[in-house]
């Protein structure tokens, strides 16, 4: 099996418009959720979102590409951007079939979607829609889109798992470019959720903190007062590449990825299994993969969102894996991010790298009274990013419907 190195990142999220920045408030604790601003959301139970802040596509899209996408299209296009000029690498140089695009999203065009409708409905039903409507909407768009852009002409498609969904595809790419089926992707994940119906949807299923009267401390994953989730929106990026060729041309590489997995719960619809059992094994088959043993984990970034009971079941998968490690550190940055549903496995991917590049692990931030039912053994980063020589780093990504996903990252 061939290696497969990250030698580019790039990200747009409500903490910052590239890694720099979003890796620098990271580690400060910086949390942006506030009302929502989209939309009058005053009629819902939660009206408080993590959005991205004065974005500015053009620095990375031409105007066609911003009047004919989506959102969710836009923060995937300037990601993938930013990434590939990261990692360096001359497209003249490299046979374009040797450069695919895996690209996650958990809605698609929802914002599309619900203008489109709403546009049609208030004119009477008179068939208005845009010529751009169905391309714009559809969930592989954006891998479509990012391939067109850069003259990728490798595998190109589009997984969908929910919330699991951009792990899903840093593992597919891992493993196209172990069996020699790609030099390099260009894979990761985005979601532009904000919108009424997606926001209305969530928030009648409570899922979604109704913390409306102080929104920086509503995301609060393991505190013992948690009550839902933080919307948020944005993409992440990545560049995998086989080792030996990103060696040869002299690329910068971050860390190898060593192993992926993912299992279903085969549980429930939406609420995760209680004991964490496919957590758990998606946690144990990605270690095995990576030929790295429990003790040997320096740092776990979990999916925890803050709702009482996803955050104790895989908390409860850990420490069936992990036991009472006193090596292993955990901390779940959706505390500063809020939940970018499809992208949060890539945008949280990357702070796994970071921490290996930096040796620091950002804090899980708003814990004001620690949850009594974490296990024993169980050592969270609280509030404040900590120096830790870390060498091999975990991210866990899971979605409703029982997918779980889990990523491992080591240094070179």
């Amino acid at each position: 099996m061939k290696r497969v190195v990250v030698t580019g990142m790039g990200t747009i999220n409500p903490l910052g418009d590239s890694v720099e920045t979003f890796w620098e408030n990271a580690l400060k604790g910086v949390n942006n959720t506030r009302l929502v601003s989209k939309f009058d959301a005053s009629k819902f139970r939660s009206q408080i979102a993590s959005e991205v802040a004065d974005f500015q596509p053009a620095k990375y899209l031409d105007r066609n590409e911003i009047k004919r996408t989506d959102l969710f299209t836009q923060y995937a296009l300037y990601s993938a951007s930013q990434a590939l000029e990261d990692s360096g690498l001359d497209l003249k140089a490299i046979d374009p079939f040797d450069i695919g695009v895996i690209w996650g999203v958990g809605q698609g065009g929802m914002e599309t979607f619900e203008t489109e409708v709403e546009n049609y409905v208030k004119g009477d039903y008179t068939p208005r829609f845009s010529p751009f409507f169905i391309p714009k909407l559809l969930l592989n768009m954006a891998s479509g889109l990012i391939s067109m852009k850069f003259g990728l002409q490798g595998i190109n498609y589009a997984p969908v798992s929910a919330c699991a969904t951009s792990n899903t595809a840093l593992m597919d790419a891992f493993n196209y470019i172990r069996l020699g089926k790609a030099k390099a992707f260009l894979t990761g994940g985005s979601e532009a959720p904000i919108t009424p119906a997606s926001f209305g949807g969530f928030a009648a299923m409570k899922a979604m903190s109704g913390r409306n009267d102080d929104p920086e401390t509503a995301s609060r994953p393991f505190d013992r007062d948690r009550d839902g989730f933080v919307m948020a929106e944005g993409s992440g990026a990545l560049v995998l590449e086989e080792y030996e060729h990103a060696k040869k041309r002299g690329a910068k590489i971050y860390a190898e990825l060593v192993g992926a997995a993912m299992t279903a719960d085969a549980y429930h619809m939406t609420s995760p299994h209680p004991e964490g059992l496919g957590a758990a094994k998606a946690m144990q088959w990605a270690l095995a993969e990576a030929q790295v043993n429990a003790a040997e984990l320096d740092y776990l970034n979990l999916h925890a969102t803050s709702t009482p009971v996803g955050d104790i079941a895989e908390l409860n998968a850990v420490a069936k894996v992990f036991g009472a490690s006193s090596n292993l550190w955990v901390s779940s940055t959706k505390s500063m991010t809020g939940h970018l549903l499809g992208a949060a496995g890539a945008v949280e991917a990357i702070l796994a790298v970071k921490s290996i590049t930096d040796n620091v692990i950002p804090a899980s931030i708003n814990i004001e009274n620690l949850d009594p039912q974490i296990p024993e053994g169980i050592q969270v980063v609280v509030n404040q990013a900590m120096e830790k020589n870390v060498k091999v780093a975990m991210s866990n990504a899971f979605g409703f419907g029982g997918h779980n996903s889990t990523v491992v990252f080591r240094a070179i």
